[in-house]
């Protein structure tokens, strides 16, 4: 991925404004993500997060509220709007997810992957060639 980017340092904010980001390197990965949990917490009919090292992230004030629905799984939320700030997965150790919509430079990093292809809406048609993987592509993101 472009962790090399010219757009250091990745910034985002969510809705309101209330809680900004900052990572000091680019993403490991961006992936389309088709299943429900991804489709509900971001109400979009596809998800689509960028994947950085824990250590290269930061928030101001703070990273919200945390939320666990789904065993090892924590998502955070910004208090004052709602807006989805981080995903974390056990099974995915020292890496946060972001959402690309909530990144100052979304249009710098593109997803490389569809994960859950399965899960896919039946009438969400994206016309493109990258891998698809059936369920979770944590091999993928593991790497």
């Amino acid at each position: 991925m472009s962790s090399e980017s010219s757009a250091l340092p990745v910034t985002g904010r969510c809705y309101c404004g209330k809680t900004s980001f900052r990572a000091e390197a680019g993403p490991a990965s961006v992936a389309y993500c088709h299943c429900s949990d991804c489709r509900r917490v971001t109400g979009a009919p596809v998800a689509a997060f960028a994947a950085f090292e824990n250590t290269a992230v930061t928030f101001s004030p703070d990273e919200g509220r945390a939320v666990s629905i789904t065993a090892g799984v924590t998502r955070t939320f910004c208090e004052t709007c709602g807006s989805p700030l981080s995903g974390r997965y056990d099974y995915l150790p020292d890496t946060i997810f972001i959402a690309v919509g909530l990144l100052d430079q979304a249009d710098a990093f593109p997803p490389e992957l569809h994960a859950h292809a399965s899960n896919r809406l039946v009438w969400l048609h994206i016309d493109d060639e990258l891998e698809r993987h059936a369920k979770s592509a944590r091999s993928r993101l593991n790497r």
